[in-house]
C-alpha cells in the first residue's frame, strides 16, 4: 500500500459543510480523505463516506492522534473512538498530529503504541506530522524508517521546507504537503498566475502540480465542487524547468499558521 498523491483535506470544515465537501469530492473522483481528532469532524466524514456509495475498500482514509491522546493508555482507545466515528474497522494511515509539547509524552511511548495499534489491525500504516529534522530523526531511530509512512508538514511556494525535504529524501521518508495553497494566497500570486496562463491552467493547479512534481502528496480542501474538480486536474499538469525555477524564488519561510503553544522549534 502507498499513500495516494492527491487527497481531500478537511481542516476547518465541520457539520454539513464537511459532509457536502466529502460527498462532492468522492463524486468527482477523490479517493483519499484526510481528517484528525482535533478537527471534530470524524463523525461527519464517516457519515459522508457511508452515504456516498463508494466502497470503503476503494478509499484511503487518514486520521491524526491529538496531543492529549499520545500516551500509551490513551492512544489506542482514542483511535478506536475515531474508528467508531468514521464508521470503519480500520484507517489506512494514522499520524501523530503534533509532537508532544515539551516532550511531555516520550516519542517512543507514542510510536510504540501506534505500532501496537497497527499490529491490532486498527491502522495499516503509521506516520508523523509537523515533525522537524531532529524529531523525524528521532522517530526513525525509534521505529525504523520503514515504519514511518510519511511526515505531513506545511509546504507551499512560500514555505518550501528545503532542509527537511532533503533529509526526508535521503532517508526515504515520504512527505505530505498541507496548506499547499497557503490559505488561498497562492491563487492570487502573480508568478503562479503567469505560469498558469502559459499552461491554460489555474494558479491553484500550478501550486499543486509543483508539490506533486516534488514527489509530495497534497491534500487541498474546498467547499465548492467546481474547485474540487479543478484542483484534481493538477495531477495532469506538467511544469517545465523555467516554471520550477520561478516558483523557487517565492520561498520566504512564511508560516501562515503556527500554534505557539504546541509548535516545535522549526528548522
Amino acid at each position: 500500500m502507498s499513500i495516494p498523491a492527491f487527497g481531500l483535506g478537511t481542516f476547518r470544515l465541520k457539520g454539513q459543510t464537511v459532509i457536502d465537501s466529502v460527498r462532492a469530492a468522492l463524486d468527482v473522483g477523490y479517493r483519499a480523505i484526510d481528517t484528525a481528532q482535533i478537527y471534530e469532524n470524524e463523525a461527519e466524514v464517516g457519515q459522508a463516506i457511508a452515504e456516498s456509495g463508494v466502497s470503503r475498500d476503494d478509499l484511503f482514509l487518514t486520521t491524526k492522534i491529538w496531543i492529549e491522546n499520545l500516551s500509551a493508555d490513551k492512544l489506542t482507545p482514542s483511535l478506536q473512538d475515531s474508528l467508531k466515528k468514521l464508521r470503519t474497522d480500520r484507517v489506512d494511515l494514522t499520524l501523530i498530529h503534533w509532537p508532544s509539547p515539551g516532550g511531555a509524552v516520550p516519542l517512543a511511548e507514542s510510536l510504540e503504541a501506534l505500532l501496537e495499534a497497527r499490529t491490532q489491525g486498527l491502522t495499516w500504516m503509521i506516520g508523523v506530522s509537523n515533525f522537524t529534522i531532529a524529531l523525524l530523526g528521532e522517530a526513525i531511530a525509534i521505529a525504523g524508517r520503514e515504519n514511518i509512512a510519511t511526515n505531513q508538514v506545511k509546504i507551499s511556494p512560500y514555505l518550501q521546507n528545503r532542509k527537511l525535504a532533503a533529509l526526508a529524501r535521503d532517508q526515504g521518508i515520504h512527505l505530505t504537503s498541507y496548506m499547499t495553497l497557503a490559505y488561498g494566497k497562492a491563487v492570487q500570486e502573480p508568478v503562479l498566475q503567469q505560469i498558469a496562463g502559459k499552461h491554460d491552467a489555474t494558479a491553484a493547479q500550478v501550486a499543486l502540480a509543483w508539490a506533486l512534481q516534488k514527489g509530495y502528496s497534497v491534500i487541498p480542501s474546498s467547499t465548492r465542487r467546481a474547485n474540487l474538480e479543478s484542483n484534481l486536474k493538477a495531477t495532469a499538469l506538467r511544469l517545465d524547468g523555467e516554471d520550477v525555477a520561478a516558483i523557487a524564488t517565492l520561498d520566504r519561510g512564511e508560516r501562515l499558521a503556527n500554534p505557539e503553544a504546541i509548535a516545535p522549534q522549526w528548522d
